[in-house]
């Protein structure tokens, strides 16, 4: 592996000579393209990026690795006060808070500020370029203050607090519609023509754990690996470390879609690769009676993200929701290494092929190549009357596309989804609404997971069909502030990616790089442990 270091104006000065020894001119390319488009934010401007340097390594044949800091020196994040407004979630009629409200509110708490001693700001929010949400004005935000440390920004946060106002301490920088400090990113960019070796999903071999991007990359040996998709977190939110979202290790489904959301489909190893939202319907049919499953190595009952049909309260998309299924079918494969659920139901044992091995109440293990059926509700009784011992039950899983496309699988084959997508046959275009990372309705849900600069992995292909695994540093204020959801497509655009996703961010949000772990990230205890993982591997025997 080698490492180097350089400007943007000696990459394109030198990028013809590169070429000639090796270098991928593509990528040196797409890399000035990080100049945003005219009408993009201004973030970062020209000059800024014009000085930034780069340091590219060479992990592998096809195979490299570029770290820079995305940087304004104009910019100037502090620290001030934000009131939450009142609000009443759209989906459980909850009173709960927003970030933001109309300006009706917004000119009353303003009044209501100035008559208790304080300076409030009113700050007009836009909608972000989303292709499903409205445009213009989203709402207003009603602040106080700015400086220079937390600790001061907290004791003008306690003296409103104490006047009677829901208020948080917030830093600037995290705001879209102002330019960020700095913001540091990793892109792996993979050639599946010049890999030796593959690209794969991997779930550390046990579909009901959690464990660290770069603990799995050293233990597979791998060249590159990223988190992956939306896990469970929580107990009370299912078993953690399961998929919160479509799945497929090594061509076998583990775990069924939230609605139809986008996906990274690595088919063949990596060497096809692309994007694009998916949806699965599994049955499971005991001679002529068929019945539906609604999940895969889930807690029977919960449903992380919602997106099933039945689902209280919505059969929708809805990211970090837990809703409830009252009927449910959920089928157990021999990756799920923990306990099974116990609770009222009944379950089914199955062998290898199928066959009805048991009949009985919930809990135990999966045994070894065989599955595991669990049904509540309706779904029990449909058990109870058609998986008696003996029986041999058959499982039709499919995947499909919005065009109704059937995704193949095969034993070479893996899919990890998330959302939203970010880019589309080489458009910017983000979903966020329909694929539910925002509510359009309800002001209250989704605006810091979309609107607000957070740490992101993102993953595209570009036009020469090469994969792109991005990750973008955040939560780390004047340091690394990270994208927004638009930012993150903008980014991604200018790689040259033709279509992107976003995959899960936040403190899950990890590069490693022959084994070690690269970029920063933002949990206080460290790399968080996941759910899955993608990784590029080397062919077996390759030093």
């Amino acid at each position: 592996m080698s490492v180097r270091a350089e400007t943007f104006g000696h990459a394109v000065r030198d990028a013809g000579r590169r070429a000639g020894r090796g270098f991928v001119l593509g990528t040196v390319l797409a890399l000035v393209a990080f100049v945003p488009p005219a009408g993009a934010s201004t973030r970062t401007g020209a000059a800024a990026t014009d000085a930034l340097t780069w340091t590219t390594r060479y992990v592998a044949p096809g195979v490299e690795v570029r770290t820079g800091v995305l940087a304004d020196p104009q910019a100037a994040g502090g620290w001030t006060v934000t009131v939450q407004a009142p609000a009443v979630n759209r989906l459980t009629g909850a009173a709960t808070w927003a970030p933001l409200g109309d300006r009706g509110w917004a000119d009353t708490t303003a009044a209501q500020l100035r008559a208790a001693g304080f300076a409030p700001r009113l700050e007009r929010v836009t909608w972000d370029r989303y292709t499903d949400t409205p445009h213009g004005t989203m709402g207003w935000q009603v602040r106080a203050g700015e400086y220079a440390t937390q600790a001061e920004a907290g004791t003008l946060n306690s003296a409103m607090a104490a006047a009677g106002f829901r208020t948080s301490v917030e830093w600037t920088g995290y705001d879209g519609r102002r330019p960020a400090d700095a913001e540091r990113v990793h892109v792996a960019v993979v050639d599946p023509a010049r890999l030796r070796g593959t690209v794969e999903v991997s779930d550390g071999g046990n579909a009901a754990d959690r464990e660290k991007t770069s603990t799995v990359a050293a233990r597979l040996g791998s060249l590159i690996g990223v988190n992956g998709g939306f896990f469970v977190t929580s107990d009370a939110d299912g078993v953690q470390g399961t998929s919160a979202g479509l799945s497929v290790v090594r061509g076998e489904l583990q775990s069924m879609a939230a609605g139809s959301r986008a996906a990274l489909i690595l088919a063949d190893g990596g060497r096809h690769v692309r994007v694009a939202d998916l949806s699965t319907t599994v049955t499971v049919r005991s001679g002529s009676a068929v019945h539906a499953v609604q999940g895969i190595n889930r807690v029977p009952g919960k449903v992380r993200n919602c997106g099933r049909p039945g689902a209280v309260p919505t059969e929708l998309p809805r990211q970090d929701l837990t809703c409830s299924l009252a009927d449910d079918l959920v089928r157990f494969t021999s990756e799920f290494g923990a306990p099974l659920p116990t609770g009222p139901g009944v379950q089914v044992v199955l062998d290898q092929d199928g066959v009805v091995l048991s009949q009985g109440d919930r809990g135990g293990s999966v045994p070894a190549g065989g599955s595991v059926l669990q049904g509540t509700g309706t779904s029990a009784a449909w058990l109870a009357e058609h998986a008696a011992p003996g029986r041999r039950l058959e499982l039709r899983e499919s995947v499909r596309d919005t065009s109704g496309r059937q995704v193949r699988l095969g034993p070479d084959d893996s899919i990890v989804s998330a959302a939203p997508t970010l880019v589309e046959d080489g458009r910017v275009h983000i979903d966020a609404a329909t694929e539910g990372t925002l509510d359009p309705l309800d002001l209250s849900f989704g605006f810091a997971w979309s609107n607000v600069r957070q740490p992101r992995t993102l993953a595209g292909v570009d036009g020469r069909g090469r994969l792109l695994l991005v990750t973008v540093d955040g939560r780390q204020p004047g340091v690394s502030e990270g994208f927004t959801l638009a930012e993150a497509a903008r980014f991604m655009r200018s790689l040259g990616a033709v279509q992107a996703l976003n995959l899960d961010g936040g403190g899950s949000t990890a590069m490693a790089v022959d084994g070690s772990l690269v970029n920063t990230t933002s949990d206080a205890t460290g790399e968080r442990a996941v759910g899955d993982t993608v990784q590029v591997l080397p062919r077996a025997g390759q030093d």
